[in-house]
């Protein structure tokens, strides 16, 4: 991740690219940086540029591409209509997973649609948005297919904070976005990831009200500090038992973009998506931002 580098967005002349073009736009404009549209040209079965096919197909493909970066390059324009974005394209062979994380490296962050071009319709997550959100090395903004992709006008970041390192970068991120938006942050902290309100009913010697005390304790103190960097932003804390997916996910209704880290509490190492973030991917309707810890 290059916090000063441009804003990458993957392009396919889809729907949803369209969508993560507009997102993309305001983003750019928020943290004044560049936008970076990339699209590929990809022929299942073949690595970089196939060979023994005849000169027009290539000159076919490469003229669908560029009209779907001019068209991008439209719909980003029609986004910032009053502000000096600065917008580039790139049009390259090769599968687009492995293109857009090559240019994560240098990105201040990747966008993406939910799905794109050839994903199976009733498919909740396109394969490419799956890959490049649990790789990539900068934060990586999944975005549905919205008439409002910036989710309900005026409403919070919601993020979620499981008390662990990992979800330190995210928690930032989500104070940056917060403050860029003027927006509430609204913090979400689980005690545990899945359910327990058999033991709080059964005799097991657990007291929610003091778990709860705690718990809410933890969580000021980790908020503390970005709280004392970004003093104008309003924050509200919210604790509850269990099942922190299922709660981002009731909340995120009224939100304008949801921030989660890329693992939590407990992760294998070798896992690059906890199971919250994973689970979100599939059922968040707003703008998702997932945030590794590198």
């Amino acid at each position: 991740m290059d916090a000063n580098g441009p804003i990458v967005v993957g392009v396919d002349g889809s729907e949803f690219s369209n969508c993560a073009v507009r997102w993309a736009a305001r983003a750019g404009v928020r943290h004044a940086a560049p936008l970076h549209l990339i699209s590929t040209i990809f022929i299942a079965g073949s690595y970089g540029v196939p060979e023994g096919l005849p000169p027009a197909y290539f000159d076919d493909h490469e003229l669908l591409g560029r009209r779907r970066l001019a068209r991008a390059i439209e719909v980003a324009r029609a986004e910032a209509p009053n502000h000096p974005l600065t917008i580039d394209s790139e049009l390259l062979w090769g599968h687009p997973g492995g293109i857009l994380l090559e240019r994560a490296h240098a990105a201040r962050m990747l966008v993406v649609g939910s799905r794109g071009l050839g994903e199976v319709s009733g498919g909740l997550l396109g394969s490419v948005s799956a890959t490049v959100a649990a790789h990539a090395d900068c934060p990586v903004a999944v975005v549905r297919e919205l008439v409002d992709p910036e989710g309900t006008e005026g409403g919070p970041v919601l993020i979620g904070v499981d008390g662990t390192r990992n979800s330190e970068p995210a928690l930032r991120e989500a104070f940056v976005e917060a403050s860029l938006r003027g927006a509430e942050l609204v913090a979400l902290h689980a005690w545990s990831d899945t359910n327990i309100s058999s033991l709080l009913t059964a005799n097991h010697g657990l007291d929610w009200l003091s778990i709860q005390e705690r718990e809410e304790a933890q969580l000021s103190e980790r908020l503390a500090g970005s709280c004392e960097e970004f003093p104008g932003v309003r924050v509200t804390r919210v604790v509850v038992k269990d099942r922190p997916a299922q709660k981002l996910a009731e909340l995120s209704d009224k939100a304008q973009l949801v921030v989660v880290g890329c693992r939590g509490r407990g992760g294998f190492a070798s896992l690059l998506l906890g199971s919250t973030s994973r689970a979100l991917l599939h059922i968040v309707t707003r703008p998702l931002l997932i945030v590794h810890a590198h």
